[in-house]
């Protein structure tokens, strides 16, 4: 190419022509977790693999192990089911999001990313409202005791759970309105009190409420004939007082509605300021009141928030219509028992006993708060058009294979394997994949998953659009993707009016493999198979803010395989062997654990071994026991575990070989990837799977291998070890569960894993 930055440019745009909208799309998918695990009540081929047949060693390879001479095994007095040898994931968790309001904190930050991380992590704790501290209190109604890992019973983490959770909400708010709001306000953007307006302020905002926002607000009474009234889930709404010259005081609740900017714009002190000014819209509603209750006294207004249990319940076996079955519990999500209730410290105790008994809420959820409620919110305040405040705009690049020949993708991964990291690598491949097999004459049948992604997704219009005589198209959509379900109920009617297949997925699973196959007669007609698989969800628009990776192959084993998986996923096949890949429910677990205990028996016969896993949960008690029991006969071991890590490290006779960390940073790191030495003969496999027992149980999930020999080195030196290497967005995991931000060493600048993929792909585009 004459100009590839030109190109690379015209081919990003092609599939990214709006851009910014694409960008504030992102932002309405303000949680910084892809899933949340619910807690279950009901529950208080490959060859075998040989331990005794172990490749040689090669020559040079010191970045296998630190030794390789043989350790002795440690004893230890402690089983490796011991409690004390477990973290608990409710905490785990709870530090995780620690994590993320630290990054707030982080000057290094622009400071518009800063607000965004205290939203992010208001949300992520809406959602682990929503699901996990519901679930513990549905145990705790239903008396079970059961006890976790780590020792404790349901009661005993809510207990836990709580004490953490206020200062956590304390101290983001604190450092909002202490550190940032001042922050805002001398960059020209300001967060004012309705105390704080001038006259003429006060006047355009009445105006604005008498016009857009009175029309939409419904004061709701309490008293005989008027119950009290629902309060729907995650709203923000108004306890206001109000005195009748006949009958005394009188309580109301209005909902602020949330079809308005919950940050209400209004005009700065004088014509020639450039200043953008805001007001909290509840605090207009609250200034305004009086025009909702004519011939009565307004006396107090007081805000409050509500979170309910929101984790649908769905009896497949029972349903004879999926689809319909989703939609009644998307319904019934607005009616979950409350969780949580959150209001502010001005509010009297007469109100919030009132609120506490009507909503049926346990005291000990109720959270008090010196500041606004909900700033999940913010990311209004993010999405204005201030670049400056905000991290340099993205550009993905494409792989040099693909850059002279994007519409000739299937012939190139016919020649060669493909290894994309995105976001640093561009979405398009992916789409020009779909897009090929969707306009490609000799393509016969285009087989694909879909979990998540998201609205307007080109994805499934280029699916629908490739349906005719020719050409079979079948389509798994999960239904039950948490929050998701409403976009794919969408779009798996809109396929099947198009005419494709589309299947729901399997009868008490879900199916969260990321799976796309083309099969094409070619010029000789002969039938060959063309396959994407994904540590990620066919979405572009996460796809620019979640780290994952995308593997392309024409590799006939592995190509085989998926024919066969898909076979399981929309008919009524039973195969339970595969011949490369790992696949959950049928052989997952099993298989990891063997090559885990390969590994030890490596290190048990003096030979260099090591493991190398990232993932973003680590809650699976059989294979952290395999762990332990590897680290015990002399394996290392690195963790690079995002959330929820339940492994204690740094025990003495258990896991001083293991090493944990975790990195937050501008991306959600969310690709998965373990790597095992294997004495020498490497074997790296990723895909869709964390190490929980959900991922491991209760979904259709798919861990592939990387064969080609170069693509495995890159992945091992430079993916792997810069993650490593990391001193910049990486916290160490202590033995006592609590995390440590790692230095870089003495007189060395902070190395950053993500920066510098950013780094590398512009010195590509540059070049």
């Amino acid at each position: 190419m004459n100009n590839p930055t030109a190109a690379l440019q015209e081919e990003n745009s092609r599939h990214d022509n709006h851009a910014s909208a694409a960008q504030d799309e992102v932002m309405t998918q303000t949680s910084y977790e892809e899933d949340f695990d619910p807690i279950d009540l009901a529950e208080a081929g490959l060859e075998e693999i040989d331990s005794d047949e172990m490749a040689p060693v090669p020559d040079g390879d010191a970045t296998a192990t630190d030794a390789a001479t043989k350790p002795s095994p440690i004893e230890s007095s402690l089983s490796l089911s011991d409690p004390a040898l477990y973290l608990n994931r409710e905490l785990s968790w709870l530090a995780f999001n620690d994590r993320v309001f630290g990054e707030a904190a982080d000057p290094e930050h622009p400071l518009l990313e800063r607000v965004k991380f205290i939203a992010i992590g208001h949300s992520n704790l809406d959602e682990y409202y929503m699901i996990r501290v519901s679930g513990l209190l549905q145990q705790v109604a239903a008396g079970l005791a059961d006890l976790t890992p780590d020792g404790m019973t349901p009661r005993e983490q809510l207990a836990a759970l709580r004490s953490e959770v206020g200062p956590m909400l304390q101290d983001a708010a604190n450092y909002f309105h202490k550190t940032l709001e001042p922050e805002l306000e001398s960059h020209g953007v300001r967060l004012l009190d309705y105390s704080q307006l001038t006259r003429g302020q006060v006047k355009s905002l009445r105006d604005y409420f008498r016009e857009e926002v009175f029309p939409v607000l419904t004061p709701l009474a309490l008293g005989p004939g008027h119950p009290f009234p629902h309060i729907s889930n995650l709203s923000l709404n108004l306890a206001v007082v109000v005195r009748d010259p006949e009958v005394g005081e009188k309580f109301a609740r209005m909902k602020v509605p949330g079809v308005l900017p919950r940050l209400v714009p209004c005009p700065p002190p004088n014509e020639h300021s450039e200043e953008q000014h805001f007001v909290w819209l509840e605090q207009v509603i609250a200034a305004n009141a009086q025009m909702l209750f004519p011939g009565l006294q307004v006396i107090e207004s007081h805000p409050f928030r509500v979170t309910r249990d929101a984790d649908i319940e769905i009896q497949e076996d029972e349903a004879s219509d999926l689809l319909q079955t989703v939609e009644r519990g998307l319904h019934a999500r607005q009616f979950g028992d409350v969780c949580r209730l959150e209001v502010n410290t001005s509010m009297p105790p007469r109100l919030r006993t009132l609120l506490i008994e009507n909503l049926l809420v346990d005291k000990e959820d109720v959270y008090t708060i010196d500041g606004t409620l909900g700033l999940s919110d913010l990311m209004q305040i993010w999405k204005l058009p201030k670049p400056e405040l905000k991290d340099p705009p993205l550009i993905p690049v494409l792989p040099k294979e693909l850059q002279d020949r994007p519409k000739e993708i299937l012939d190139v991964i016919g020649a060669q394997d493909l290894l994309l990291h995105h976001p640093y690598d561009s979405f398009n491949p992916i789409i020009d994949f779909v897009e090929t097999g969707a306009k490609d004459p000799g393509v016969l049948a285009i087989k694909q998953t879909l979990y998540r992604v998201g609205g307007n997704s080109p994805i499934v219009k280029l699916l629908a659009e490739s349906r005719d005589d020719d050409t079979q198209v079948a389509v798994l959509v999960e239904l039950k993707a948490r929050f998701d379900e409403e976009n794919n109920i969408e779009w798996a009617r809109a396929l099947e009016d198009s005419g494709v297949h589309v299947v729901y997925g399997l009868i008490g699973l879900k199916t969260h493999c990321k799976l796309a196959l083309v099969v094409r007669k070619e010029k000789d007609g002969k039938l060959r198979r063309y396959v994407h698989l994904g540590t990620g969800n066919y979405n572009p628009i996460t796809a620019r803010i979640y780290t994952d990776m995308s593997y392309f192959t024409a590799r006939p084993d592995i190509c085989a395989d998926i024919s066969e998986l898909f076979n399981v996923l929309t008919g009524y096949s039973r195969q339970t062997k595969y011949r490369k890949l790992l696949v959950a429910p049928v052989n997952m677990r099993e298989r990891f654990i063997q090559m885990i205990e390969r590994e030890a028996a490596h290190a048990r016969r003096g030979r260099p071994a090591r493991l190398i896993f990232k993932t973003n949960t680590l809650t699976d008690e059989p294979i952290i026991r395999a762990i332990y029991a590897a680290a015990q006969a002399g394996v290392k071991i690195d963790l690079i575990v995002r959330g929820v890590c339940c492994l204690r490290p740094g025990v003495i006779g258990v896991s001083e070989n293991i090493r944990v960390v975790s990195i937050v940073g501008r991306f959600l790191e969310h690709s998965r990837i373990y790597y095992f030495y294997n004495g020498g003969n490497t074997q790296i496999y990723m895909g869709s799977a964390d190490l929980m027992r959900r991922n491991l149980e209760r979904r259709v999930e798919v861990l592939f291998p990387v064969e080609d020999a170069g693509l495995k080195k890159h992945v091992r030196e430079q993916v792997l070890e810069r993650y490593l290497e990391d001193t910049r967005n990486a916290h160490q995991l202590l033995p006592d569960g609590k995390y440590v931000h790692l230095q870089p060493p003495d007189g060395d600048a902070p190395f950053s894993a993500q920066k510098t993929f950013l780094q590398e792909r512009q010195e590509t585009v540059e070049a």
